[in-house]
């Protein structure tokens, strides 16, 4: 469990990371944007003294003006609108019109303009006032958008790498549960033959009947997980089978095998049939290890009820414990190999059974229902 805290922590402190890279950049980029318009309206403001200069200048004079015209030649980005006090547009700079539409874009722009800055005045007379407007430039608009733009990019950076490394580990998970698996199958045949031997041999002694029985029944147990392990990995052929003497096989085994204090219900007719396309050597796995694990939540005291309800297209199956249940922000940890709260065990009970039902029997399987110290209620829905 302690693994999965850490993860858990580091995808907290990506993200955090994450956050705090794109606030920073908000708080810079938004600086950055008052600068550029307190420089912006210094540039204006300049225009505007210069055609107040032309405007009063004298032709009779000896000024210079060719630094005045290039002052105003000099703005060829901030979108500038000169009107008289009736709103009558005098001059435009750096507004993209047509002859058609020129009426309409130039008074929405004025219209724009009036709303984002105010006027600078230009006293053309004394009788005559004109009023400069203008709005930000397309270059400084766009800055304005950038911390998002790059918030949006850091966000998608992050899910893009961790996408490619949950992909990653997956494929290598995969890789391990079948050599695993494959191993483990390998290893258990030479054993299994010889006490399939020795079965034999006391068959022949004078040795309790009902004792080479349990014998052969746990041999022929050992078979089945040989058998189980030997499918992982490749396509388990799926029959139409009836899940529900399936479960009753398996709980009838795990009775024998439990402590008489643990209580299993089957809350579903005996008559009534549940067929779907099931590997029943799987799925049985699947059964066992979700019981195991309510007998170890219930430390061997209290209830499994197991209901199966029919709803359409698809078999529901509930399997509930009165066990010490799970908080929810880890319904979904559950499944992940290595996820355990016991001090023995490998965590991979409810991992195996997750890959059983959703990989091989295209079903679902997940948390329905918990409750601290009250039990837990697993659902498996199954396709008919």
């Amino acid at each position: 469990m302690e693994y999965y805290f850490r993860k858990r922590r580091w995808k907290i402190l990506i993200l955090l990371l994450a956050v705090i890279i794109g606030i920073g950049s908000f708080f810079y980029t938004n600086w950055l944007v008052k600068k550029m318009a307190f420089e912006e309206r210094k540039n204006v403001e300049l225009w505007a003294e210069a055609t107040q200069m032309l405007a009063s200048y004298d032709l009779n004079s000896n000024l210079d003006i060719t630094f005045l015209v290039d002052i105003i030649n000099r703005n060829t980005s901030i979108p500038i609108i000169i009107a008289d006090s009736t709103d009558r547009i005098l001059v435009e700079k750096n507004i993209t019109f047509t002859e058609v539409n020129k009426d309409r874009i130039l008074a929405r722009e004025l219209h724009k303009m009036k709303d984002e800055n105010d006027p600078i005045i230009i006293s053309i007379s004394e009788t005559e006032t004109q009023y400069l407007y203008y709005r930000s430039s397309i270059l400084l608009e766009n800055l304005k958008y950038y911390p998002i733009v790059q918030f949006a990019v850091i966000l998608l950076f992050i899910l893009v790498a961790y996408l490619a490394f949950s992909s990653s580990r997956n494929a290598e998970q995969n890789q391990v549960w079948v050599g695993m698996s494959k191993e483990t199958a390998h290893q258990l045949g030479t054993p299994i033959s010889s006490l399939m031997a020795w079965v034999e041999l006391l068959k022949m002694q004078n040795i309790d009947e009902g004792l080479i029985q349990e014998f052969e029944k746990d041999t022929q147990r050992l078979e089945r997980i040989t058998e189980r392990f030997s499918k992982i990995g490749s396509v388990p052929e799926l029959i139409r089978t009836d899940v529900a003497e399936t479960i009753r096989s398996t709980v009838a085994y795990l009775k024998t095998r439990s402590s008489a204090k643990v209580k299993f219900l089957l809350d579903f007719s005996e008559q009534e049939v549940y067929e779907v396309p099931l590997n029943a050597s799987l799925f049985s796995w699947v059964i066992e290890n979700l019981c195991k694990n309510a007998i170890d939540a219930m430390n061997n005291i209290g209830t499994i009820e197991i209901s199966i309800v029919e709803k359409g297209n698809q078999i529901l199956i509930d399997l509930a414990d009165t066990g010490k249940g799970i908080s929810k922000s880890y319904f979904k940890t559950v499944f992940q190999p290595g996820f355990t709260s016991k001090k023995r065990g490998w965590g991979l009970g409810l991992s195996l059974a997750k890959r059983i039902v959703e990989n091989y029997h295209k079903g679902k399987i997940f948390v329905k229902h918990s409750e601290i110290n009250k039990g837990t209620t697993f659902r498996i829905i199954l396709q008919k």
